[in-house]
Parts: structure tokens; sequence; C-alpha cells
């Protein structure tokens, strides 16, 4: 009865399928926290910006002034400034655990690759975002990281002086730049939270993954108050750890330059941007060539949409999947030594290691992720499957299977879909 009344109202009816009786895999850990959290950030950033755009002035005059009069004037400005500074590191942070748990999981595999390349997207507005939130400042890393990165764009044969001249606004970064890139910030958050409504819709049309990659509609749970519990102790981890850098190591993530005002006739000694750039501005330097450098980067990322269609294997999960768990562990390590690479002084050896690195990064995806999947499509093609009497035999320890049960371990062994009422035989309990 009181079902049939949520219903009936169409928010509370939305509410009641996408959180309340949303059917959930009863196995998922806490890694599958991680996109909740990425929602906890985008609301954090989205709330701590308004209240800090009242009181900022975007003019290359007063842009760094005004900074400071939120840091030492407005009430609790300080705390709102470090929220949203730091909160730009934590929506990094957990995005990056998203995403590799994705690669680990094989959640880019059907059906859920729409679902994959829908959170690219995201991941590519969330850098848009981050890059012009960080010139906003009008320090000196502001200043010239603004000028370095729009310069790329003068790379593309014939139109790129004249794209880089409307980016700009003007012959130089300057204050229509800055004007325009704090419109544009105050914006796409607006249009990501956009696109994560379309990211919950595809996720809640085909369902969430889990770590065993089984694809069955068995052993379901709704997600109030199972996995809300779950999530909510999540939650608590992660602002007692995003707290830490608050109020004790405010300043540790960010740059010491950008508290010197933007000089166009000083260039500091090492132009880096923010931490979570470094892997792919890693990229762009190991290769000697302008253009291939910014192709290289733009690829790094447009990659990751590559993956639903460049892979071949029937298995989902990197659980059963060893020869690529294995590499798995080498691009997560690799990703890693990208980002030490990218705030070192392109000198050697520096300079043949991010080489070594960014070649790695592309035959991964490009080239190991296929073959890896059509040599597991291989074995398991020619692998004589078993009968029903010899799963039996195998299964004698346990409480002793029909025919029936035994043909329904064999499909889950396959991957395929069951549909199984209750009561659930002993095997799927």
């Amino acid at each position: 009865m009181m079902k049939n009344r949520w219903n009936k109202n169409s928010i509370l009816s939305f509410i009641d399928s996408h959180i309340i009786n949303y059917p959930t895999p009863i196995n998922l850990n806490y890694l599958w926290s991680f996109g909740s959290l990425a929602g906890l950030c985008l609301v954090i950033q989205i709330i701590t910006g308004i209240f800090l755009a009242m009181h900022y002035t975007p003019h290359v005059s007063f842009a760094f002034n005004s900074v400071e009069h939120i840091m030492r004037d407005v009430n609790n400005g300080w705390l709102i400034r470090y929220i949203h500074a730091n909160g730009a590191s934590m929506f990094f942070i957990v995005t990056y655990f998203h995403i590799f748990r994705g690669l680990y999981f094989g959640s880019y595999m059907y059906p859920r690759g729409l679902l994959w390349c829908s959170g690219v997207i995201i991941f590519l507005a969330m850098m848009a975002t981050a890059f012009m939130g960080y010139v906003l400042p009008w320090g000196q890393m502001s200043f010239w990281g603004a000028t370095v990165i729009t310069n790329l764009f003068s790379a593309i044969p014939f139109v790129g002086a004249s794209i880089v001249e409307w980016l700009w606004g003007g012959f130089s970064v300057d204050n229509a730049t800055l004007n325009r890139f704090f419109s544009l910030h105050y914006l796409l958050p607006f249009v990501i939270v956009g696109l994560v409504l379309v990211h919950l819709s595809l996720l809640h049309t085909v369902g969430s993954n889990n770590p065993l990659g089984i694809n069955t509609n068995v052993d379901l749970v709704v997600f109030y108050p199972y996995f809300y519990v779950k999530d909510l102790f999540a939650f608590l981890i992660f602002i007692f750890f995003f707290s830490v850098f608050v109020f004790f190591y405010p300043n540790v993530l960010g740059h010491s330059d950008n508290y010197i005002p933007a000089n166009p006739l000083v260039t500091p000694p090492h132009i880096v941007p923010e931490w979570y750039f470094l892997p792919f501005y890693a990229i762009l330097r190991s290769i000697p060539d302008k253009l291939g450098g910014v192709a290289a980067m733009i690829s790094a990322i447009l990659v990751l949409l590559l993956i639903p269609v460049i892979n071949f294997s029937e298995v989902r999960s990197s659980k059963f999947r060893p020869i690529y768990a294995f590499f798995y562990w080498f691009l997560v390590s690799d990703f890693l030594l990208l980002g030490w690479i990218g705030q070192k002084p392109v000198e050697s050896p520096y300079i043949e290691v991010g080489m070594l690195a960014t070649l790695f990064y592309f035959a991964f995806f490009l080239f190991l992720m296929p073959l890896i999947g059509f040599i597991e499509s291989f074995l398991i093609k020619f692998e004589s499957p078993k009968t029903a009497e010899e799963v039996q035999e195998d299964w004698e320890e346990f409480d002793m299977l029909d025919e029936y049960e035994a043909g329904l371990y064999l499909k889950l062994l396959k991957g395929e879909e069951i549909s199984v009422k209750p009561p659930f035989p002993p095997l799927m309990k």
C-alpha cells in the first residue's frame, strides 16, 4: 500500500525508483562508493564556488587582491576558499579511483559502453573547468599556465594563431581572457550536472556492474538501506581525509608561485600545471614536435572512448583475467610515473623516461588490451565445456547438485543471463 502511494507522485516515484528501491548487486564493495563521492565533490565545488563568486572581481588589476580580500576580510572566507581549492584536488582523486576501478572490473564492456563514454565526457568537462579555475587567482602560475596551455592551439596548421587570439580576446592573456575564463568556469559545473544526470540515467538503465562481472538478475537488493549506509560511511571517511588537507595542509597541493601576483615580464623558472594534470602534461612534453605533443595529450584522454570498441574479451572482471590484471597494475604504475615526470625539468633522464612511459600508456590501450582480449577469447572458445555430471563431481564436497542446478552453474561460468525465482537453489545462495 505504501509503495503504491509513493509511486503516485512523480517526484517521489523518481526518488523511489532511482535511490530507495534501486536494485543493486549484493556483492558491491567500497570501490563502488567513489561514484557517489564524485557527486558529493561536485556539490561541494558548486556551493563553495557560488559563495566565492560573490566576492571575486574578474579583472586583471583586482583579481589577485580580491582573492586576498576573501582570505583575510570575508567572514570564513579562508575556509570557503580552501575548501574550493582543495576540493578540486579531492574531486580528481575520487574521479581517478572511479576510472581505474572501472578499468579493473570491466565497466566499459557491453551493455555499459555508452555509460563509460558519458563518464569520459564528464572527465573532459572537469579538466576544462579546473584549468579555467586555476587561472582565476591571477598569480604567477595562473598567468603563465594560461599562456602556455592556450598557446598549444597555435600548433594547429593554418588556423592555430587565429584560434589563440580568439581565446585570448586580444593579442595576449589579458583582461578579456580572465573575464571569459571566469564566465565559463561558472557555467561549466552546471553543464557537468546535466552530464552527470545523463550518466546516472544510463547507469540505472543497464544496472550496476559488480566485482565478479557476472550478468545476472539474481542476488539484487534495494539500495536503501543497505548501500546507503555503505556510502554514508565512505562519505564520513572522505570528509575526514578532506578536512586534514583543509585545516592542516591547505597549500600542500598548490604551487607557491601562485601567491605572487601575475607579472607578464617575469617568467617562473619552471611552469607546471596542477598535480592532477601532470600525467597528461608529461605526455605533451614527451613528443618533440609541438603539434604531435598536443595530439598525444588529447589522444591520451580520447583513447578511453575507444575502449568499449577495441576490447574483445568475453570476461568482464580482472579477478578472472590474470594476464590483463598483470598489465593493468603496470598501467597504474605508469600513470603515477608520468605524474612524477610531469613535474620534473625537461632534461635527461626525465625526457627518456617520459617517452617510454608515454609509449606504454598508448600501447596498453591500443595494442595490449585488444591482444589480451583475443587471447582470452581463444582460450575460452577452445576450452571443452563440462557436462552436468562433471560439474556434480567437482562439487561433491557441497550439497549434491541436480541437473538443473548444474545447468545454472554452467550458465554462470559462461557469463550468460539466468533468471531464478525464490527459493534459490543452494548454489545460488
